[in-house]
């Protein structure tokens, strides 16, 4: 069962990636990173709190766009940093 969150109102299931090869921020300086997070009001595609610069999050502070979903191949899931809650 999908857990539902106020803020799915605000994104777009259906947005393109910006970077679709990588984290936007790690490409421009040439850093690695662990996994991909994708933004689902803005399509920036960012790195994960296990990569070093942490892009995602740091992408969500300073926009405050409050979700993102798994970049990641064969997972489907997405967080909301608002409510700190994971939508399934």
């Amino acid at each position: 069962m999908k857990q539902k969150d106020s803020h799915l109102i605000q994104v777009n299931q259906n947005i393109k990636p910006k970077t679709p090869n990588g984290c936007e921020e790690c490409l421009q300086m040439g850093s690695d990173w662990v996994h991909l997070r994708l933004c689902l009001t803005c399509g920036h595609v960012g790195c994960c709190d296990s990569s070093p610069n942490k892009h995602a999050t740091k992408h969500f502070k300073t926009t405050e766009h409050p979700i993102v979903k798994s970049f990641e191949p064969g997972e489907d899931w997405e967080w909301c940093y608002v409510d700190q809650v994971m939508i399934e």
